[in-house]
């Protein structure tokens, strides 16, 4: 069998797919990518047993059809420092012997039959799906995955909830200090379903789906999960169990409200963590109209900080302390210039949003505060 492909394409598309792999399996197999030669495409899959991701190359050339499997560090080393240019793959189907040709030279290694790798899972029925923009998906996955928990005692929360009612597509991740909540009004559907994807297949739609502009199909039940989008699809199991009832946790009415520039803030939190306990990485917060000092102490090291900034707000002076770097992620994960931290009392969630929000789409971040040692 023979083919011939674009080298930077199999390296692009080799170097996405790699990031299914753990760094052990207890199957050798799972080491390899499955390619399957047929209709003048090439479809490479890589494989964790949980998460199978695909991705289809078109061939300049073919001659015969196969399927085998190739050591994943073999072959991205291989082709990995080649500038594009044509590249030949011909494969003995009978002892698996590869002979990689490109301009001005020739690889020799060997294969394995892909006869054990693992395929697609397959959807059972009562089987759901939705259509949602690969740029608003992987916006969506990129500014929740960081409030993902890593629970073992409570799974359920160690995913992004996909929660989709008749008025929105709600996304939502929480680690129980700190939670996300973006809603998009354009995905609706007349009967709410839901299901729980797992950090790990989320991550890989945030890398893969940046390189693409069409729209991405999920289909899923109550066990798995099949994602299509343009250059391949992506099969993985979803975390079975009830998510908690994020809504409820959601504080109604904070009515303190803090504007501030976002980039300004991050900034000078920034500067003032290094300077609070390893520990805890506590910062203050105070606040009043006008003006806010942000600062931190670590008492064991004898260090301190305080900056103070200008800021619009029309609530009562207030103390709050929040773990910086839980703080530092929510701003980080803003896109906007101004920043509305919406406050009850120093004991109550905290929100931030943007100040100003498109209409089809309300971005929500919650932190829990930390109690002050005055």
């Amino acid at each position: 069998m023979r083919l011939t492909t674009s080298s930077s394409t199999l390296s692009a598309r080799l170097l996405a797919l790699s990031k299914v792999f753990n760094s052990k399996n207890t199957m050798p197999i799972l080491d390899c990518f499955l390619f399957e030669v047929s209709n003048k495409e090439l479809t490479v899959t890589a494989s964790d047993s949980e998460n199978v991701m695909t991705a289809v190359i078109p061939l300049d050339e073919m001659d015969g059809e196969g399927t085998f499997a190739v050591n994943n560090r073999t072959i991205i080393d291989a082709v990995k420092e080649l500038p594009e240019q044509p590249l030949t793959m011909e494969v003995d189907m009978n002892t698996y012997a590869i002979k990689v040709i490109y301009q001005n030279g020739i690889y020799n290694f060997t294969a394995q039959s892909g006869e054990e790798f693992p395929r697609l899972l397959p959807l059972e029925d009562n089987t759901a799906s939705i259509l949602v923009d690969a740029k608003t998906l992987v916006n969506d996955i990129s500014r929740s995955v960081f409030a993902i928990a890593n629970d073992e005692l409570r799974p359920v929360m160690n995913g992004i909830y996909f929660d989709i009612t008749p008025e929105a597509l709600a996304i939502v991740a929480s680690d129980g200090h700190k939670l996300v909540r973006i809603l998009n009004r354009s995905i609706n559907n007349s009967t709410p379903m839901a299901f729980i994807l797992p950090k790990k297949p989320a991550s890989l739609l945030k890398n893969v789906l940046q390189k693409t502009d069409d729209d991405v199909i999920i289909r899923f039940n109550d066990r798995n999960a099949n994602i299509i989008f343009g250059e391949g699809t992506l099969s993985c199991r979803l975390i079975e169990g009830t998510y908690p009832k994020y809504n409820s946790v959601i504080p109604k009415d904070n009515p303190n409200q803090l504007n501030i520039e976002r980039n300004l803030l991050l900034g000078v939190i920034r500067r003032v963590l290094p300077f609070a306990s390893d520990s805890s990485q506590q910062i203050r917060l105070h606040i009043e109209p006008g003006k806010a000092v942000v600062s931190s102490e670590d008492i064991d090291f004898y260090t301190s900080a305080k900056e103070e900034i200008a800021c619009d707000y029309n609530g009562m002076s207030m103390d709050i302390g929040f773990k910086g770097s839980s703080l530092v992620e929510i701003l980080s994960n803003l896109d906007c210039e101004v920043v509305t931290i919406k406050l009850a009392d120093p004991s109550r969630p905290c929100l931030v949003v943007p100040a100003e929000q498109d209409d089809k789409e309300d971005v929500l971040m919650l932190i829990m505060p930390m109690l002050l040692n005055d």
